[in-house]
């Protein structure tokens, strides 16, 4: 019969193992360092992490290739974390409805525990594989959709069981940590491992591992949005006019597409409800709003499809 206190001890010696839980002797008296010196050391920490992110992109180039694949076919961007790692990618998945304008069903982001998790911890919700089973089930997955598991560590169960069963019902799968030889990157069809060595704090895994897998997640999102035409150049030409800012920022993304006065710039919004992609198509192709709107429709939303097929047309 297991002991109480058997599995504690397995853990524990898990954990030592990983590179993101290692202590190092040479930080044992930082908290007695002047304040400057632990922010100089600590901003060290955080300029290598860049460098660990690159020596992975071609693995990053892979996933994304894969991911807008799926996504070009009507899938989605599912991402599956605890803790931290959660909450990585529900602020991910949070940001691409304004950003590029995606339905807010098409990037998800789950995170162990659920909504209430994202501000206080729910206890043992990461060790369940089973409980991210369900809340993937709860979304109906298919085989279209992609499953990212975010783990600093590569063992948490949630992120793991996210991958595995994702990957059971014929979905992609992606598995981002900060060890090699991760239980989650073997898990996944596109194993991620960016290694960013031991943290200031021990196990203090919302450091460098958290920027590590923000840097990551934003690639996966940004550059796949990329791909799917969200973005004229590196204007973002999807971007939903909710506030005051948004609706500042639309008529300067016009502007920097067209190089049109503002008179026309306005005319153009007011012709196509305050849409960007449809308005630069107005000025730039010479057309009305509706005749805009269908050549995007026909184009896949791609707005340098759609200017390309629009001078066919002259």
């Amino acid at each position: 019969m297991t002991s109480p206190t058997s599995e504690p001890r397995d853990l524990r010696a898990q954990l030592e193992t990983l590179t993101t839980e290692a202590f190092r002797p040479e930080l044992a008296e930082i908290d007695r360092l002047p304040t400057l010196e632990i922010a100089t050391l600590m901003n060290g920490e955080d300029a290598s992490v860049a460098g660990a992110v690159a020596a992975r992109l071609p693995e990053i180039a892979a996933a994304i290739d894969a991911l807008a694949a799926r996504m070009a076919r009507g899938g989605r961007l599912v991402y599956a974390g605890a803790g931290t790692a959660g909450r990585l990618g529900v602020l991910d998945a949070s940001e691409c409805p304004p950003t590029f304008n995606t339905d807010p069903a098409q990037v998800v982001g789950l995170i162990a525990g659920g909504p209430g998790a994202m501000v206080t911890s729910v206890e043992g919700a990461e060790d369940s594989g089973e409980l991210a089973a369900r809340d993937l089930d709860a979304l109906e997955l298919t085989a279209r959709d992609t499953v990212v598991g975010i783990s600093a560590s590569g063992r948490t169960p949630y992120a793991v069981g996210a991958v595995t069963h994702a990957r059971s019902l014929g979905a992609l799968t992606v598995g981002l940590s900060c060890n090699a030889d991760s239980a989650l990157a073997a898990a996944a069809e596109h194993g991620i491992e960016v290694v960013v060595g031991p943290e200031l704090i021990t196990g203090s895994t919302r450091l460098k591992a958290g920027t590590a897998q923000k840097l990551v997640l934003n690639m996966l999102s940004t550059i796949t949005m990329i791909r799917l035409g969200k973005t004229y150049g590196n204007l973002m030409v999807d971007v939903r006019a909710s506030n005051d800012k948004l609706r500042a920022r639309s008529r300067r993304i016009v502007a920097l597409a067209t190089g049109a006065p503002d008179e026309e710039i306005e005319r153009a919004l007011t012709a196509t409800d305050g849409e960007v992609k449809n308005a630069i198509l107005t000025i730039l192709a010479d057309v009305d709003g509706p005749s805009a709107a269908r050549l995007l429709a026909e184009n896949e939303g791609r707005l340098r499809t759609a200017l390309e097929r629009a001078a066919t047309l002259d």
